[in-house]
């Protein structure tokens, strides 16, 4: 399994928490896992079936748009991190 923290933001739709268990092998498996377990998340993460632009999904250091994307592996232990882009004028 591996795990995913959640930014402050979006940690109302987790029941506050800040770090999440889920399980896949891909990106797109773990997210999809974690927005069945926290379904008021998926609206907030997808468009469509596709990530928002303006999420960014990080294994490490790592982009996971610098990856695969959505197909980027998963491995036991990993965590990732939600990290939404910050826009303002």
């Amino acid at each position: 399994m591996a795990t995913i923290k959640i930014p402050t933001p979006l940690r109302a739709y987790t029941a506050g928490h800040a770090v999440v268990t889920v399980s896949g092998t891909t990106v797109a498996e773990v997210l999809s896992d974690l927005a069945a377990q926290h379904p008021g998340l998926k609206q907030h993460l997808f468009e469509g079936g596709e990530l928002r632009s303006f999420v960014n999904v990080f294994i490490g250091e790592d982009n996971t748009r610098d990856l695969q994307g959505l197909v980027t592996p998963v491995k036991d232990g990993d965590t990732l991190r939600i990290i939404p882009s910050i826009a303002g004028g």
